[in-house]
């Protein structure tokens, strides 16, 4: 498989003080530099973001899978044990999920595990970790 590259994501948030709660201690990111205007995080080896902005606009949803999946969301793709601490964690945390973890494609190309829920501004967030990661783009 291919290598691939740390992404690196901006985006808003109300509170920088609850993101760091938020990202550093419910999803353990490390916190990287940071300012009284934004916070760098370490998402699973991807450089995010938290800038602080007011509350953006609700969010659009688009039907997936029986699902009303929030537009737009951000995540990255986890290793399937790994995708399974994280929804742990955030089940321990007594965190909302948009779209509780479920199986997508059973038994088929690109069975997948997901999740959604929001992080402590409002911003969508998606995980998801491949049965076979080769599958990543199989269609």
């Amino acid at each position: 498989m291919k290598k691939i590259n740390p992404f690196h994501l901006a985006f808003p948030v109300d509170d920088l003080d609850k993101a760091r709660t938020f990202y550093g201690g419910v999803l353990g990111c490390a916190e990287g530099r940071s300012s009284d205007q934004w916070i760098d995080f370490d998402l699973f080896g991807h450089q995010i973001v938290a800038h602080l902005a007011p509350r953006a606009e609700k969010q659009h949803h688009n039907p997936v899978d029986g699902h009303d999946v929030p537009v737009p969301h951000f995540g990255v793709v986890l290793d399937w044990d790994d995708f399974h601490a994280l929804a742990d964690r955030i089940r321990s945390a007594n965190i909302d999920f948009e779209i509780a973890p479920y199986i997508r494609f059973q038994g088929k190309v690109g069975e997948q595990a997901t999740m959604f829920f929001y992080d402590s501004a409002g911003n969508a967030l998606e995980f998801k970790a491949f049965r076979d990661p080769t599958q990543l783009f199989a269609k």
